[in-house]
């Protein structure tokens, strides 16, 4: 991918300091970049569609007062990015015109916009107000060809990243994995926020109980509270959201806060047992950190809470997290562009054992996990026709780039695929990302098709 404008380097650069990274599943670049969706002919009358819309017009007319920008940027972005910066970044884009949309949800979109001639990608993601809180112009991503073999698949992987891990595999009808290919698939790695799968069983574990409902409420606080991605943490103190509700958002757009009310709830032993009875036995995940824990160790005062975090036992560790990270303000994290603690501070699963999770999601035999699983693909190239069923959960921070899929035929045969990039010197490309969708839905007509 081609380096943007300084301009444009710029606003992305700023965004990234409010728009925090660490363990989420880049659910927006990942169907922005993908072949099979549809283009968008008109703007959504949704929280993120007006504000595209008056952002496609107000380009036309820099300088724009700071009393309107107040109106449409959150005060956060407005802090970080200051109104004369921003006029500057959109008076590059004053012949701005809007090509399609890629992709659109309520609170998120991205959009291909051309400039002069040249194409962009603009990235736009707004807050429980609908004040535009993070927004990015990139050059679009070159979307790869599926592989033909598993040979190639190897090659590419291997091209892609320093650390790679991957796995195909069928899963049968008596929830076994059944490896189809393999690549270092025994390996441990850092998940990002694929760990939400553990959390998602833990919930669905206590619901098939009683001990809880879908429609139990959880209530949001100040405590409870973590940093995007996601849109509960836009929410008021003392908001209400139903445990499927947050489960949904949960996967669907990584929502951070929304996995920490769930974790709350259910409790973090909860979530070690079910990760240990779906084989997963790493002592690095004891105690299980919350992702605000996650954020608060790995960017707030760095590297001083990581340091002594690490140097305590499991019971002193529990005890950390409880009375000291607990009580960090978000103000005080800072976002992190280098790996940080891949080894150390993170969850950890290797592919075979990410199988095993779908495999104890699937055996759960809850409709409303298929319901949550099934919200959003990823952009994964597959034909509907031929795969009606197609779950997605991904996890990413810098240095980390997970993807993983089940996917069902309409002939009922379930595989599922999982791919680890993992670099601890540097940032994950975009670009990557790309290479994991293509390898990801050439992995599952291989599989098919032996």
């Amino acid at each position: 991918m081609h380096t943007p404008s300084k301009p444009v380097r710029a606003l992305a650069a700023a965004t990234a300091a409010i728009a925090m990274t660490a363990c989420v599943t880049l659910p927006v670049p990942a169907q922005a970049t993908a072949a099979s969706v549809a283009a968008a002919p008109e703007i959504p009358d949704t929280p993120a569609g007006r504000q595209l819309g008056w952002l496609l017009d107000a380009v036309k007319r820099t300088p724009i007062a700071d009393g309107e920008l107040g109106l449409h940027f959150s005060a956060d972005f407005l802090k970080a990015i200051p109104p004369a910066q921003v006029n500057q970044v959109l008076a590059a884009f004053a012949a701005m015109t809007l090509e399609r949309l890629v992709s659109a949800q309520d609170t998120q979109l991205v959009a291909r916009v051309v400039v002069a001639a040249k194409p962009y990608e603009l990235l736009l993601s707004v807050d429980g107000a609908g004040l535009i809180a993070g927004l990015q112009f990139r050059e679009p991503l070159q979307p790869r060809p599926a592989p033909k073999s598993w040979t190639e698949v190897d090659e590419r992987l291997r091209a892609a990243t320093p650390q790679a891990g991957f796995l195909a595999a069928e899963l049968g009808s008596d929830g076994r994995c059944r490896p189809v290919h393999t690549l270092a698939a025994g390996e441990p790695r850092p998940l990002g926020s694929m760990i939400k799968l553990y959390v998602l069983g833990a919930v669905a574990e206590r619901v098939r109980s009683g001990a809880l409902g879908w429609n139990t409420q959880l209530t949001i606080t100040p405590e409870l509270k973590s940093l995007p991605t996601g849109e509960l943490q836009d929410r008021p103190d003392g908001s209400k959201v139903s445990v499927l509700e947050a489960a949904k958002l949960m996967i669907s757009i990584s929502d951070n806060t929304a996995t920490d009310l769930l974790i709350h709830k259910v409790g973090r032993k909860a979530v070690e047992r079910t990760m240990r009875a779906w084989g997963v036995n790493d002592k690095r995940n004891v105690p299980l950190m919350t992702t605000r824990d996650l954020f608060v160790l790995k960017g707030a005062d760095y590297p001083r809470h990581a340091k002594r975090y690490l140097s305590l036992n499991d019971a002193k560790q529990r005890v950390y997290l409880e009375k000291v990270t607990a009580r960090v303000p978000l103000s005080k994290i800072q976002a992190w562009p280098e790996p940080r603690e891949l080894g150390s501070v993170e969850w950890y699963a290797s592919p075979n054992q990410i199988c095993r999770a779908y495999a104890g999601l699937v055996k759960l035999g809850d409709r409303r996990i298929g319901e949550i699983m099934s919200i959003n693909d990823a952009g994964l190239a597959l034909d509907p026709a031929e795969w009606p069923v197609r779950w997605f959960k991904g996890g990413s921070e810098p240095g980390v780039s997970d993807l993983s899929f089940l996917a069902r035929t309409a002939a009922g045969k379930a595989y599922v695929v999982t791919t680890m990039a993992i670099d601890p010197t540097a940032p994950i490309p975009d670009q990557t990302l790309v290479e994991q969708l293509a390898i990801a839905a050439g992995s599952f007509t291989l599989a098919k098709n032996p």
